[in-house]
């Protein structure tokens, strides 16, 4: 990767003892009246907070955490700093404020070893307008900067993209390394390239969609997006979710495809219900008929799938088959992972649903990397640039 990573930070002369080094994480955990209910993305930012801390940094971490309209309590990441002192096994002060006066105090009170952590970045808005002021405000709280948060490089935010130019020393952290090396073996594959993408919209995932088409040696489609494609070759949806106005969109992706000599797949068979419901009664069908809805891949076509994952090299997947938030429709996802996690070719799964089946049914160790990234992933893959690596780049 061109840029500078942690590795140079602490093996510089002096390293980062008694220097101040502002950490920008994603911590923008799930969080319901005060608590955390899952804190995978804590846990991800361990390992780069662990190496400063144990180098005797002075560690200022900020993060974003939902998308607030202003000061938003219910949004605060006093919380996350509660959690993250549980994780460390130390104490972790929290400051309610981003910058300013309070800020700098807070930072001047920690010794070498210490952490504190900022208040939730998008409180102030010109977080996201990538605010040169902002910026500045922030580099000032600190020498050097590590930007170990992938899920928002694709963000050309004050925190992520325009505090760079005012720091000493910038690099990227274990993790943000991490998930780019994995991510470039997609785009650069063994091949065959194997991609599963699944969701509701072709809307939501046209780029990707159109860019992988070409690329990927065998694109296995699913979710609801898979019914407007079907939609758009004639075949009878019923009452499916369906983007019909998507109809051309999902012609030119199956074209592409078929110009580049690549398989597109979808599915051969469904699991429908009449109506969106757990308690719906649920059945397999090659077609599907008036009246129902598909709301999952069926077993012909995860058998088809899991085919294709044992004879892949490379393997990337984003999105689930069906409805996975409900049992009656979630098997089409899970034989997915299953097979993923079976196949021998170097797997890269992002995406919440993928992810929670990876982790409901233990398979995280049988899995490449496991992407945190989410819509930053997705845009790596198309080659697009990110506005928070571009920085690090820049600043070589």
């Amino acid at each position: 990767m061109p840029v500078t990573t942690l590795d140079y930070l602490l093996a510089a002369p002096g390293g980062v003892r008694g220097r101040r080094v502002f950490v920008r994480a994603d911590l923008n955990v799930p969080l319901k009246k005060g608590a955390i209910g899952d804190d995978t993305r804590i846990r991800a930012s361990l390992g780069t907070l662990r190496r400063l801390l144990a180098g005797g940094a002075r560690v200022v971490l900020t993060s974003h955490l939902g998308r607030p309209k202003g000061v938003t309590p219910e949004l605060s990441l006093a919380p996350v700093a509660a959690r993250l002192a549980e994780l460390l096994g130390r104490a972790v002060a929290f400051c309610p404020a981003t910058i300013g006066a309070d800020a700098a105090a807070a930072v001047g009170k920690l010794g070498d070893g210490e952490v504190v952590v900022l208040e939730n970045l998008r409180f102030d808005p010109r977080e996201e307008k990538n605010d040169a002021g902002f910026a500045r405000a922030l580099a000032d709280l600190a020498d050097d900067y590590v930007n170990d948060a992938f899920g928002t490089a694709h963000r050309a935010h004050a925190s992520t993209a325009g505090i760079v130019p005012f720091v000493k020393r910038a690099a990227a952290g274990d993790l943000l390394r991490d998930e780019v090396k994995h991510l470039q073996v997609v785009r650069e594959p063994a091949r065959p390239l194997l991609c599963f993408l699944g969701g509701a919209k072709v809307s939501d995932k046209l780029a990707v969609l159109e860019a992988l088409a070409p690329h990927a040696d065998v694109l296995a489609i699913g979710g609801a997006m898979a019914y407007t494609f079907l939609r758009a070759l004639g075949q009878p949806t019923g009452t499916s979710l369906v983007e019909a106005d998507r109809a051309l969109d999902a012609r030119r992706v199956l074209a592409a495809a078929e110009k580049a000599g690549r398989k597109l797949l979808l599915p051969v068979d469904h699991v429908v219900a009449e109506k969106l419901d757990a308690a719906s009664p649920a059945r397999v069908v090659d077609t599907i008929p008036e009246g129902w809805m598909g709301l999952d891949i069926g077993p012909r076509s995860a058998a088809l799938y899991a085919a294709e994952a044992a004879r892949a090299r490379t393997i990337f997947w984003n999105g689930p088959m069906g409805v996975f938030e409900m049992d009656a429709f979630a098997k089409g996802t899970e034989a997915v992972a299953k097979a993923v996690a079976a196949s021998s070719a170097h797997s890269v799964v992002g995406g919440g649903d993928s992810l929670a089946a990876i982790n409901k049914l233990a398979l995280g160790d049988r899995i490449g990397h496991l992407s945190t990234g989410g819509g930053a992933s997705l845009e790596f893959v198309q080659g697009l640039v990110l506005p928070g690596v571009a920085a690090l780049e820049g600043k070589r």
